[in-house]
C-alpha cells in the first residue's frame, strides 16, 4: 500500500479530512524538535557563553562548565518526563483536544517567556523546565490524538508524520541558530528562543477548530458527538452505515472494557497489557539509547571540539538529512510493516555507529591535556561525518517514526492514555540521563571520562541490543484497527508469529452473538476469546 493517500477500494468516504487533521496535529512535533535542537547551537554561541558563564575561564575566555551544561540541557528532559506522566490524567479529564491546547498555549509558552527574558542561568533553567513540561505533555498527547482519529489504512503514516515534524523542528533550529550565532547581543539567543511562540500559536489555533477524538467521546458517553466528530473525519453523512459500524465497534470494545471495572495504573501492568507496556517502554528507551540526541544536543560542540571547521554548517547538514529521509520512512511504514523496518534499521544504525567510533578513535580527537590542540585527519573526518549522516538516515526512516507509531497503537482504549504517558515518559527519562551524563562522558578535564569519539562504541552496543529486542518483542500491527491490535495480543503469544495473524471477528459481532445467546457482553466476549486463544495456539504451532 505504501504512502497511499488514495484510500483502498471499498473504503467509503474521503481520505483527505483524516489525513489533513492528522498531519496538522503532527505539527506539534515542531515544538518538540525545535526546542530540542536549538539548545545545541545556543551553547556554542560566544555571546551566550560570555553572558551566562559563572566565571569559569579557558584560554582567557569565559566558558560554561560541564555541570552547568548538564543542568541546562538535561533540565528540559526532566520537565518532559513529568509532563509525559501528567498527560494521561489531563487527557482523560479535559479530553485529547483541550489537553493539547492547554499544554501548548499555557505551559510551553510560560517556559519560552522565561528563557527569552533570562540573562542568568537560574531563570534560563526554570524556563527550560517549563518548556520541557509542555513538550512532555504534547509528546504523549499528539500520538494519542492521531491514533484515535486516523483510519487504519493510513494510521502508520499519520502517526509517523509526528516524527517528521520533529525533524523539521530540528532543521529549523539549526538554521535559525546559524543565522544568529555571530550576533554579539542578546538577540543571538533570544531570537531562536522567541521563534517558538509562532509554533505554539499555530498549533493552538488549529486545535480550536478540530474535533475531539470519537473514541474519547464514546468513553465519555457522548455517542451523538462521537458520530459528528467521525462525520467530519471521514467526510460521510452522520447516519452512514460506515459511521455506524465504526462507532459500534468502538462502543462494543469500550463496553466490554467497562465490564472489567474502572481502569487504574495497576491495570497497565497486568496480563498481556503489561507485556505491551514493557514493549512500549523498551522501544522508547532504546530509541534514545541509539544516540540520536547526542548528535542534536551536543553535535555542534562535539564537531567543534574535534577540530571540524564550520560545525554549525555540519549540524545543519545532519538536520537536513534527518528531515529529508524521514518521508521515506513514512512511505515504508504501511508498505513493509513495523517489524522489518525496526529490525533492519537497528542493523544499519549499529554498523554506522561502529564505523564512526573506529574512525573517530583511531584518527581524530581532542588533546586530552587541555583541549586546545587537535589530532586530525581530514579524510577520516569526512568519512565519520558521512557515516553519522548514514546513521541518521537509518534512524529517521525506522526507529524515529515507528517508535511513536507502535506505542500509539498497541494499548487498549481503557488504559491507552495511561500506558502511552508511561512509554513517553520512558523516552524522556532516558533522554534526561543521556543529556545529563554526556558532558561528563565525552569532555576532557578533571572528573570527566574523556571518551570523545569512543562514546559511539556505547551507541553501537545499544543499537546491537535493539536488533534482539525487535526479534523477540515487536508484533506486526500493519493494517489492523486499534481494536484488532487488542485481539492480536490476546491470541498470539510469540512476536514473530504475528506477521501471519488475521482478525477473525469484531467486538460488535461478539456482543451480538452474546446477546443472541442470552449471555452478557463480558461472558460472550470471554467465551469467544477463549476459543480464539486455542485458534491462536494452533496457528502459532503450525496446526
Amino acid at each position: 500500500m505504501g504512502l497511499a493517500l488514495k484510500k483502498p477500494e471499498g473504503v467509503p468516504g474521503r481520505s483527505w479530512p483524516a489525513i489533513a487533521v492528522g498531519m496538522f496535529v503532527a505539527f506539534g512535533g515542531v515544538l518538540f524538535g525545535y526546542d530540542t535542537g536549538t539548545i545545541g547551537g545556543i551553547l556554542a554561541m560566544r555571546f551566550w557563553r560570555d553572558t551566562f558563564s559563572t566565571g569559569y575561564m579557558v584560554d582567557g575566555q569565559l566558558e560554561i562548565t560541564a555541570n552547568e551544561t548538564s543542568l541546562i540541557v538535561s533540565i528540559l528532559s526532566a520537565g518532559t518526563f513529568f509532563g509525559a506522566l501528567t498527560a494521561a490524567p489531563m487527557a482523560d479529564v479535559l479530553g485529547r483536544r483541550w489537553a493539547l491546547i492547554v499544554s501548548a498555549g499555557v505551559v510551553f509558552n510560560l517556559g519560552v517567556i522565561l528563557q527569552t527574558a533570562a540573562t542568568a542561568i537560574p531563570m534560563f533553567v526554570a524556563g527550560r523546565f517549563f518548556a520541557g513540561y509542555g513538550v512532555g505533555l504534547i509528546s504523549a498527547l499528539i500520538p494519542l490524538y492521531q491514533s484515535e482519529t486516523a483510519p487504519k489504512w493510513i494510521r502508520g503514516v499519520i502517526v509517523g508524520s509526528y516524527q517528521f515534524a520533529i525533524t523539521v523542528g530540528l532543521l529549523l533550529a539549526a538554521v535559525v541558530d546559524n543565522a544568529t550565532k555571530d550576533r554579539m547581543d542578546t538577540g543571538s539567543y533570544r531570537i531562536p528562543i522567541a521563534v517558538q511562540f509562532a509554533w505554539s500559536i499555530i498549533l493552538v489555533g488549529g486545535m480550536l477548530v478540530l474535533p475531539e477524538t470519537p473514541r474519547f467521546l464514546i468513553r465519555q458517553g457522548k455517542p451523538e458527538e462521537a458520530a459528528k466528530a467521525l462525520h467530519r473525519l471521514r467526510a460521510l453523512p452522520i447516519d452512514h452505515e460506515a459511521i455506524r459500524d465504526e462507532l459500534s465497534e468502538v462502543t462494543a470494545n469500550h463496553e466490554y472494557e467497562l465490564t472489567l471495572g474502572k481502569s487504574s495504573y495497576l491495570d497497565c501492568f497486568r496480563g498481556n497489557i503489561g507485556k505491551r507496556l514493557l514493549t512500549g517502554c523498551l522501544l522508547q528507551g532504546l530509541q534514545q539509547l541509539t544516540g540520536i540526541n547526542f548528535i542534536f544536543y551536543y553535535g555542534t560542540q562535539y564537531f567543534q571540539n574535534s577540530g571540524i571547521t564550520n560545525s554549525f554548517v555540519i549540524s545543519m547538514i545532519t538536520s537536513a538529512v534527518n528531515t529529508g529521509t524521514t518521508p521515506f520512512g513514512l512511505y515504508m511504514i504501511d508498505k513493509f510493516g513495523r517489524r522489518p523496518l525496526l529490525f533492519w534499521g537497528a542493523v544499519g544504525m549499529a554498523t554506522s555507529q561502529l564505523l564512526v567510533a573506529v574512525l573517530g578513535t583511531t584518527t581524530t580527537g581532542q588533546n586530552p591535556v587541555d583541549g586546545s590542540t587537535f589530532s586530525t585527519n581530514l579524510n577520516a573526518q569526512r568519512s565519520a561525518i558521512a557515516f553519522v549522516c548514514i546513521y541518521i538516515a537509518f534512524f529517521a526512516t525506522t526507529w524515529g517514526p515507528i517508535a511513536w507509531v507502535v506505542t500509539g497503537e498497541i494499548f487498549p482504549l481503557k488504559v491507552r492514555a495511561k500506558c502511552l504517558s508511561m512509554t513517553t515518559a520512558t523516552n524522556w527519562l532516558l533522554n534526561f540521563a543521556i543529556a545529563y551524563s554526556t558532558p561528563y562522558l565525552v569532555n576532557w578535564g578533571p572528573g570527566n571520562a574523556n571518551l570523545q569519539s569512543k562514546i559511539f562504541f556505547v551507541w553501537f552496543g545499544c543499537c546491537f541490543i535493539c536488533i534482539a529486542f525487535v526479534y523477540f518483542m515487536i508484533y506486526e500491527t500493519k493494517g489492523l484497527t486499534l481494536e484488532q491490535v487488542d485481539e492480536l495480543y490476546s491470541e498470539v503469544t510469540v512476536a514473530r508469529h504475528s506477521t501471519k495473524w488475521k482478525p477473525t471477528t469484531t467486538f460488535h459481532n461478539r456482543a451480538s452473538m452474546a446477546q443472541q445467546g442470552g449471555l452478557g457482553l463480558e461472558a460472550g466476549t470471554k467465551g469467544y476469546s477463549e476459543k480464539n486463544e486455542n485458534i491462536g495456539y494452533d496457528r502459532d504451532h503450525g496446526s
